[in-house]
């Protein structure tokens, strides 16, 4: 069975992006408890922001579960890159994106890789950018294997990276390098600008989808947009998938009204 998720976001640079609730954690955890959600994927400022184990105690309290750690502070706060053709910048960014990985498996959750991957351009070729991306995942990979958790890779649409932006190649790359414990997320709104079927996009990726950002055509609240979302619901019926849908939206027309319609369509959508 699937499960609903909401984004909690403690990143000042943040605050213009698809997250829903930016207050402090004690009272988001609890908005996102009121509502009825099963868990919280959280977006911070790196892993030294909280302890784990108040992360697990907030959870425990609110019986909610964390769904999946973000990295995407690497890049909006410190300008990193997996692919970064300066090698300390590929260092530190590869540092950051472990010490996730690390905090994600002590409150049981995968971390995410998005803006964090980078891209390719100028001097930069593809081949170059593509060998510094895998060498990463593959320390990522084993990262996620020590952990017990999943490590999770996001094909982005093609403004944000120019790395893989299709599921479809993605899920080959992931398969041909070999890496067991990296999964894919699905995210509905890169999927809207570049899948023209994203539910078969979904079918063909298989068991390799392992998340789901769980955003309209407009990335506003599932409901408030234009994409056909009984098919890719059906999509991932027929995989197996029983992960989270999780809103990664943006706040419109409020973060209450988006969470309201975040979990209205879920309900609606999955039974």
């Amino acid at each position: 069975m699937m499960k609903s998720a909401i984004t909690l976001a403690q990143v000042a640079e943040a605050k213009a992006g698809p997250f829903v609730f930016h207050q402090p954690l004690t009272e988001s955890f609890s908005e996102a408890a009121n509502l009825g959600f099963d868990a919280v994927e959280l977006f911070l400022p790196g892993p030294d922001f909280i302890d784990p184990e108040t992360v697990n105690s907030m959870a425990s309290d609110h019986n909610l579960s964390i769904a999946a750690v973000g990295t995407g502070a690497g890049m909006v706060q410190h300008g990193l890159s997996l692919t970064d053709a300066d090698p300390d910048k590929r260092s530190r960014a590869l540092e950051f994106v472990i010490s996730m990985i690390d905090f994600g498996g002590k409150v049981g959750a995968p971390a995410i890789l998005g803006s964090m991957q980078g891209k390719w351009g100028g001097d930069l070729t593809r081949e170059q950018s593509l060998a510094w991306l895998t060498e990463a995942l593959h320390a990522t990979d084993a990262r996620a294997a020590e952990n017990d958790v999943k490590f999770i890779y996001e094909p982005l649409n093609r403004y944000e990276t120019n790395q893989f932006n299709h599921l479809s190649t993605a899920a080959a790359y992931l398969i041909e390098h070999g890496l067991s414990h990296t999964v894919l997320l699905a995210d509905l709104f890169h999927m809207n600008i570049e899948e023209a079927d994203p539910g078969q996009a979904i079918r063909d990726a298989g068991s390799r989808v392992g998340h789901v950002h769980f955003a309209d055509s407009n990335r506003q609240a599932v409901g408030f947009g234009h994409t056909e979302m009984t098919s890719i619901i059906s999509a991932l019926k027929e995989i197996g998938y029983d992960g989270y849908l999780s809103a990664e939206i943006f706040p419109f027309p409020s973060p209450e009204a988006a969470a309201e319609q975040t979990i209205k369509s879920f309900r609606a959508l999955t039974n």
